[in-house]
């Protein structure tokens, strides 16, 4: 079972604190010294306790060292580093960019019919010239499609009327000239013209050749 992490709290027990802050002290100061000389490292090291008293440990110089300190800290401030400036640059850059996203945004809204109640005249005019320049060029790209697509289906048309003709000549056939329109409007044609064998005329009674066959005996 795992056990959940225990929350540190101030010790209300007087005496215990002031046991916990005398063994930790010393712990603290230990390391510190510990530091120092396995790492070659200039460590300064300064507890109050709750009523003030001063405890410290400085591997070389208290002093010196807090001067260092305070020059270091000062330097950083006058002279930020190129990575302090790269961050800066780069907020700036953000800013800028959260700006233009707003922008484009409120246009974007403007150019949707939405938000208009604070646009004056001239600017309501100007948004209607826009908008009839852009259906100007969205007009001209369909019409360009169009004409794309048609001369497409053209030559489409043109592959398989070579293929059409191969086939026939192939099989011995003579290919269909002529555009399907052209052949639908023969189709038409003949479907619509009687034959000669057949009698279109409306007669009273029997026809003068069918009453004829009948009469004459077998």
């Amino acid at each position: 079972m795992v056990r959940g992490k225990t929350q540190m709290r101030r010790i209300e027990n007087a005496t215990s604190r002031q046991v916990t802050f005398s063994k930790r002290r010393k712990g603290l100061l230990k390391k510190a010294f510990e530091l120092s000389v396995l790492c070659d490292a200039e460590v300064a090291l300064i507890i109050f306790s709750v009523r003030g008293k001063p405890y410290e440990f400085a591997s070389s110089s208290m002093q010196a060292t807090i001067e260092r300190y305070r020059k270091h800290t000062k330097e950083n401030r006058v002279k930020p580093t190129e990575e302090n400036i790269e961050v800066k640059h780069l907020k700036i850059e953000a800013e800028n960019m959260l700006k233009k996203i707003e922008l484009l945004e409120a246009s974007k809204r403007t150019l949707l019919g939405e938000s208009l109640g604070s646009c004056t005249l001239e600017e309501l005019q100007q948004l209607e010239k826009q908008l009839q320049k852009s259906m100007s060029f969205v007009r001209a790209r369909k019409t360009k499609v169009f004409d794309d697509k048609i001369q497409q289906l053209k030559e489409k048309e043109k592959i398989l009327a070579a293929e059409n003709a191969k086939l026939c000549e192939k099989c011995g056939i003579t290919p269909w000239e002529g555009s399907k329109e052209k052949r639908e409007n023969e189709v038409a044609s003949n479907e619509s013209s009687p034959s000669p064998d057949v009698e279109t005329e409306l007669f009273i009674g029997l026809p003068e050749g069918r009453t004829k066959r009948i009469l004459q005996p077998n």
